[in-house]
């Protein structure tokens, strides 16, 4: 009785503590400016030179500070500085290295020379790499160090342009896997002899630490402590969206020293694990199967919140915090969620500050109005929850293969062909059913928000559509038929053979997940007569078939790395052929017309002449279909009222340092949403005491009885 007695007084002040039971966090994180978000894989590098991900790019956008950024409010997307204390001066230069005027001919243009100069006094984050001595430790210097805060003593030092050449020499190390080398290479002058000489050296000093010092790269170099220079082949105005990358971040030599010593990397001791940066924060805590937090860097003082912005920005209060120091939130928690159901439920009880929406959360989360307007649904209006929608710098597609005798080539007859099937194939009704009305259809390779677009009935594909009403309304499933007649497959059937026509689609979509969607595209072939012969397989095998060019028809999407229209219209430049010649054109399709305004556009500045351009450019590409155009997806993403400064932004993965959280108004708002229905425990202890009682009189009276 005493022992239950015990227990039933310490259920009781459980009880009546006025905590929270369900908080996944410390209670000493109460008030604090803390952001707390989730991740569901673990980034693979966080080197700046191998990473290339976008899980990867989350966490090194805030960690490494390039030269330049996307300006965060303004639209279209705009290049301002960040590293950089202006946008870097461009000098172009001939054969002879005469300089030449601004606007000369980008075919007399035989090197551009960009001079990048840096804000003075950045500094890097705290690190024992930057400790004098920590970078030839030892032996025995390592014992029982097993993480960062495991060593004694950090430093830091300022930010130097030797760091940013340093960098670059990076992209071509013998031991690093750099996805951007071979770009790189055709264009930074003496990259590719660089990548050679340092293969040669590390081939003579297998065992030494290959100090890229020693070696001098010409197209890179130091004019002082603050300036550098980089000189790349000809005209290409895309290299400043490179230099926004974490690519081309500051690199300080000795953290490569410190973590090359014997015994880091067992230690996971390593760039791919302890990035090393100047940007707003650093990796405080690293373990990827639980969580990683990321730390306002003490020494981060050379940016501030913007102070203009957008149409509209001012009135929706995104310049509320205009000339605040950056970031905004001291830290940043990220946990990892494996599966959307726990993610959303914490989202509902106010765990997690944002959240996407998955497929089965939708309807709870979402209305659409008639209008097609999304809205939230009331149910999170109650809770103060609001919605922000973006279109992605994205496309998925459907391609065909050029190198195919039945569906690629150039006859009007495949043309009419591939145009019957873009006709049938309503990718309206799948963005509906698969999507969740999450997407806009794609009338060409370019979305919206990259120059070259166009609104309305100008930027609608004839082909497919018809424009009513200032919209595109798809053609009629009558005109798919007839094109296919005339193509030479009356009803789906080879007139000259007399044998159904059977289209073969490889995908890496399979199992359970992925069933209805292959139904649906088969569906969309059956209406026109037409059979789908879907063929599953995975990852590494479909490369391989893109390869070789051993397919028909394939199912692919793009990112853009950069928000220019040639970051999409090469993916069909013959040059790029990727049967032939190894590149993105996975469609091996070869226009001679289409080649030849490529290599007109692809250099030129954005202007009418470059729009007029792309407008023939994407004339050639409706009539010839090489692909069906699949979609552009839509972003939602749903924030929590405490939660500020919040606009999309597809191209700036830093835009964590521009949010701000209201602690307090979380903190109480989570208390309301989760307090324990504390009932059914009363009524439990009362069931074990009026058992307790009964058990102590029947013990009672059979004592008394004997």
């Amino acid at each position: 009785m005493k022992a239950l007695l015990l227990a039933l007084t310490f259920l009781s002040l459980t009880a009546c503590d006025g905590g929270l039971w369900n908080d996944p966090y410390p209670a000493a994180d109460e008030g604090k400016s803390i952001l707390y978000t989730a991740f569901t894989e673990r980034p693979k590098h966080l080197d700046p030179a191998q990473a290339y991900s976008e899980n990867e790019y989350e966490f090194l956008a805030l960690i490494y500070s390039p030269p330049l950024q996307y300006h965060y409010l303004k639209r279209p997307y705009q290049l301002v500085p960040l590293a950089a204390s202006e946008m870097p001066r461009v000098m172009y230069l001939d054969q002879q290295h005469r300089l030449l005027p601004e606007k000369a001919a980008p075919g007399r243009i035989a090197f551009s020379v960009y001079e990048i100069h840096l804000k003075p006094n950045m500094r890097y984050q705290p690190h024992p790499a930057f400790v004098p001595g920590n970078d030839m430790l030892k032996p025995g210097g390592l014992r029982g160090v097993y993480g960062l805060n495991d060593f004694p003593e950090t430093g830091t030092r300022t930010v130097t342009a030797a760091d940013y050449v340093y960098q670059i020499k990076r992209l071509v190390h013998p031991q690093l896997h750099t996805p951007i080398a071979g770009v790189m290479s055709e264009y930074i002058v003496g990259l590719k002899e660089y990548a050679a000489t340092l293969q040669d050296a590390a081939k003579a000093h297998p065992d030494d630490f290959l100090d890229l010092n020693r070696y001098p790269l010409p197209g890179v170099e130091v004019v002082n402590g603050t300036t550098y220079r980089i000189t790349i082949h000809g005209k290409y105005p895309q290299f400043a969206y490179w230099l926004a990358m974490p690519f081309f971040s500051p690199m300080p030599q000795e953290v490569e020293r410190f973590y090359a010593q014997p015994g880091m990397r067992e230690r996971n001791l390593s760039l791919d694990w302890w990035p090393v940066g100047s940007g707003p924060y650093y990796l405080s805590e690293n373990e990827p199967n639980r969580r990683m937090v990321l730390a306002r860097n003490p020494y981060y003082d050379s940016e501030n919140y913007p102070g203009e912005g957008g149409q509209g920005d001012a009135q929706a209060g995104l310049l509320s915090d205009a000339g605040k120091p950056l970031p905004l939130i001291d830290r940043i928690v990220f946990s990892l969620e494996k599966e959307t159901i726990p993610y959303w439920n914490k989202f509902l009880q106010g765990y997690y500050d944002a959240s996407g929406i998955s497929s089965d959360s939708f309807d709870q989360a979402v209305q659409v109005s008639v209008n097609g307007e999304a809205n939230v649904s009331d149910v999170m209006k109650a809770q103060g929850i609001t919605l922000s929608t973006s279109v992605s710098t994205s496309t998925f597609y459907t391609g065909f293969n050029w190198l195919d005798p039945v569906v690629g080539g150039s006859s009007e007859r495949t043309r009419k062909l591939r145009r019957a099937i873009a006709i049938a194939v309503d990718f309206e009704e799948f963005i509906s059913i698969f999507a969740n009305g999450r997407g806009i259809v794609a009338q060409s390779p370019i979305p919206p928000g990259i120059f070259g677009y166009r609104e309305g009935c100008a930027g609608i594909n004839t082909y497919v559509y018809d424009c009513v009403k200032g919209k595109p309304e798809r053609k009629p499933i009558a005109e798919a038929r007839r094109l296919l007649a005339e193509a030479g497959y009356p009803g789906g059937v080879d007139a000259r053979t007399r044998q159904p026509l059977v289209i073969h689609l490889d995908t890496t979509a399979g199992g359970v997940g992925n069933k209805s969607r292959l139904d649906w595209i088969r569906k969309q072939f059956d209406k026109i007569g037409v059979q789908l012969d879907v063929r599953s397989t995975d990852y590494n095998r479909f490369q391989d078939k893109l390869r070789r060019g051993d397919t028909q028809m394939y199912y692919f999407g793009w990112n853009a790395d950069y928000p220019d229209p040639e970051n999409f219209l090469f993916l069909l430049n013959g040059p790029q052929a990727k049967a032939s010649k190894g590149g993105e054109n996975a469609s091996n399709y070869e226009n001679p017309e289409f080649d030849r305004l490529f290599e007109q556009m692809k250099n030129m500045d954005n202007s009418p002449e470059r729009q007029a351009i792309i407008d023939r450019m994407l004339e050639i590409l409706r009539r010839d279909s090489p692909w069906l155009w699949g979609y552009h997806p839509k972003n939602y993403v749903l924030q929590h009222q405490w939660l500020h400064n919040i606009k999309p932004n597809i191209m700036a993965n830093n835009k964590l340092k521009y949010w701000r959280v209201d602690p307090t108004l979380r903190d109480r708002l989570r208390r309301e949403w989760n307090q324990p229905v504390r009932w059914p425990l009363w009524l439990g202890v009362g069931g074990v005491l009026l058992f307790g009682l009964w058990m102590w009189r029947a013990l009672r009276k059979r004592e008394e009885a004997r």
